[in-house]
């Protein structure tokens, strides 16, 4: 059920650009990275548990792994690499990335970091249990114009730091 490419295909040590993951289901901003991606000629892998459809390029690889919990994010952990970036509002997997030594940004344009994904993690979990408790009933505010431009600029961001730094 995957056209996902073998799971041996990662980023050559020698290879001078980043790739950049993005963590598709539910995600308001692939249009964006697309647009970014092509500027600077990245691959770009969009990586979803259903079929979606992606835009007929060269550096544009849709993969679909199977439906379960964190299937999608295993599959973008594994191959994720110092300078790669990946896009995913997934805290646990913006964790993953960062422990990889790739950048990790949300839809929002939230760049996680190492000092501030421990405080994530945490509210994650404390808002996880007050929403199991009922506490919590709303999710977070809409995404609006202003999210999807400081998304533009944190990945425009990342891309010119990852491009700059050494690879592998």
């Amino acid at each position: 059920m995957t056209d996902a490419p073998p799971a041996a295909a990662q980023p050559e040590p020698t290879d001078p650009l980043p790739w950049i993951f993005i963590d598709a289901d539910a995600c308001p901003v692939k249009d964006e990275v697309y647009r970014v991606a092509q500027r600077y000629r990245l691959k770009t892998y969009v990586v979803s548990n259903s079929f979606m459809v992606v835009p007929v390029s060269k550096l544009i690889e849709r993969v679909v792994v199977e439906a379960g919990a964190d299937i999608a994010d295993d599959w973008i952990a594994e191959r994720a690499r110092p300078g790669d970036i990946v896009v995913t509002n997934d805290i646990p997997l913006a964790d993953r990335a960062l422990k990889a030594g790739a950048a990790a940004i949300g839809a929002n344009g939230r760049a996680f970091t190492e000092d501030s994904i421990g405080a994530a993690l945490g509210k994650r979990a404390l808002m996880e249990h007050l929403r199991s408790t009922g506490e919590i009933t709303g999710g977070p505010k809409p995404f609006d114009r202003n999210d999807r431009s400081r998304f533009l600029q944190a990945l425009d961001q990342a891309v010119v730091k990852s491009m700059r730094r050494p690879r592998r």
